[in-house]
């Protein structure tokens, strides 16, 4: 049986990928899209795909009157959480790419969905290498006392920390608290050269061209270091994979769960 799936953000640099991604699927039917600047068109017509059939609206609750049994919010932090109840609220169980919600925007929603007997699964990388970083980095941190993230990302990006290393930092801190051996408050110079605390680790965001997101976790104990990085390219096909797999699964949840290992035997 085919899942039916509505995108919102669906011409965007991921969701457009995503959305020929699911064109590609036998099991997945692309039924909505939401995009404001194409509403009106048929997503096909838009990203050059004639096997995709579905129309375009200017919002997600237009969209979601079409009926869909998985809605995949690839927006905005400004529009997101109000997508995403939306269609927990029309009955959908919904996969969260965008970046940028805050803990208690998903502590709202979460209660919202288990109310609703729904699943959210929100993700903030898609690619696999990601996910497979954090869990290395979850068992590193048993381990090693000291660590400091690097938050890299294209010149425009507004949000800081990127979603993913917001996610990366949440799940460290739930292993345990990094050791500083000088408090920030001792800092001797510019504090802010220390980076920000996140979920109790210092992160370091760069915002430069010539990046596009990436995420770098360094482990330091006496005379050794750790490092673990995950870079990613121009183009959006990394995360297609992991989408595809997220909308296959999130049915199977109850409330908000966050990271792909959710659904991943790992």
């Amino acid at each position: 049986m085919s899942l039916n799936v509505c995108v919102a953000g669906a011409t965007g640099w991921a969701g457009s990928e995503l959305s020929r991604g699911i064109a590609a699927a036998d099991d997945l039917s692309l039924v909505a899209a939401v995009a404001r600047k194409h509403a009106g068109q048929h997503l096909g017509d838009v990203l050059g795909e004639s096997r995709l059939r579905a129309m375009i609206f200017a919002s997600a609750s237009e969209a979601l009157a079409q009926g869909c049994d998985v809605f995949v919010e690839y927006t905005k932090p400004e529009s997101a959480k109000a997508n995403i109840l939306a269609a927990l609220e029309r009955g959908a169980h919904v996969v969260v790419g965008t970046s940028g919600l805050s803990d208690g925007d998903y502590a709202q929603i979460d209660a919202f969905a288990r109310e609703r007997q729904r699943g959210v699964l929100a993700c903030g990388n898609f690619a696999l290498t990601m996910v497979l970083l954090q869990k290395f980095a979850e068992m590193a941190a048993k381990y090693i006392p000291h660590w400091e993230i690097i938050d890299y990302a294209y010149q425009g990006k507004p949000d800081a920390p990127s979603g993913t290393v917001n996610e990366l930092a949440g799940r460290l801190g739930k292993v345990r608290a990094p050791q500083l051996d000088v408090a920030i408050d001792s800092i001797v110079g510019v504090r802010e050269t220390r980076g920000g605390s996140v979920h109790g680790t210092q992160v370091h965001a760069v915002r430069l061209p010539g990046f596009v997101l990436g995420a770098e976790v360094i482990f330091g104990m006496p005379d050794q270091t750790l490092t673990l990085r995950h870079s990613a390219g121009g183009s959006a096909k990394p995360y297609v994979d992991g989408a595809l797999l997220a909308i296959r699964k999130v049915s199977g949840l109850i409330g908000v769960h966050r990271g792909l290992d959710a659904v991943l035997d790992l």
